[in-house]
């Protein structure tokens, strides 16, 4: 397979979008269901023994070794949670063995991909009515990934229904070295996404703002506003 040509990418203050429930947070979300300390550290074990992270972190997950994940700095679990919580079919640029990060060059971009893989889910179960929050991560880039912009000879790795060329492309690429890729939105016009595929270079990640997206019946009735309240808390 011909792989993309590369490009030295530095590029500040990417957004990536997780559901809020999985943020960085003081308290634990234990803490509203347990009675007393025994209990709460009895959920805490329950808890640690199906985290796909803390299994990662000590060595026991195929698709990615604990001497690639990172340790002792600024959001490290949110970093590693990235690579070792692979949706089960995949995603654009990974299987379900091992995942990846994925981040937009601006909030828009970042939006419409997830308010397109929601509308997927809620069309799935035929209803549109629900409200969620995501929190927003900013990230810093500053290496060299493979560029998919402009490159008509790997459309169909952005192909809007299918993600089987662009998994293969990518298990070439992570066997290769590779470090990620750049590549057109294909759910916002004129976006830019990234994905890192090691979490090594996933640099200087803290919090953005974070967003309520409200459907209202139909695919396109969906409202997003800033959510205040994650913001200051």
């Amino acid at each position: 397979m011909v792989l993309p040509p590369i490009a030295a990418i530095r590029q500040f203050d990417t957004v990536r979008l997780i559901p809020s429930r999985f943020a960085e947070t003081t308290d634990s979300v234990l803490q509203a269901i347990s009675d007393d300390g025994q209990h709460l550290n009895d959920l805490f074990d329950l808890d640690n023994a199906t985290n796909q992270r803390l299994v990662g972190e000590f060595g026991g997950l195929a698709g990615i070794g604990i001497d690639e994940l990172v340790f002792g700095i600024p959001n490290f679990r949110i970093i590693n949670a990235a690579f070792t919580y692979p949706r089960p079919e995949g995603s654009r640029f990974n299987n379900g063995e091992r995942g990846a990060w994925y981040c937009a060059f601006d909030t828009p971009t970042a939006l419409a991909e997830v308010i397109f893989h929601k509308s997927v889910e809620y069309a799935e179960i035929d209803r549109f009515d629900d409200s969620v929050t995501y929190q927003g991560y900013f990230a810093d880039f500053n290496a060299v990934f493979h560029d998919l912009r402009g490159r008509g000879s790997f459309e169909d790795c952005l192909d809007p229904a299918s993600y089987i060329r662009s998994q293969s492309l990518a298990a070439q690429l992570l066997a290769n070295g590779a470090l990620g890729l750049v590549y057109p939105s294909v759910r916002h016009a004129g976006g830019t996404n990234l994905t890192c595929l090691r979490p090594a270079l996933v640099g200087n990640v803290r919090k953005a703002d974070a967003y309520r997206m409200t459907w209202y019946g139909t695919p396109e009735g969906v409202a997003v506003s800033i959510n205040d309240n994650l913001n200051h808390a």
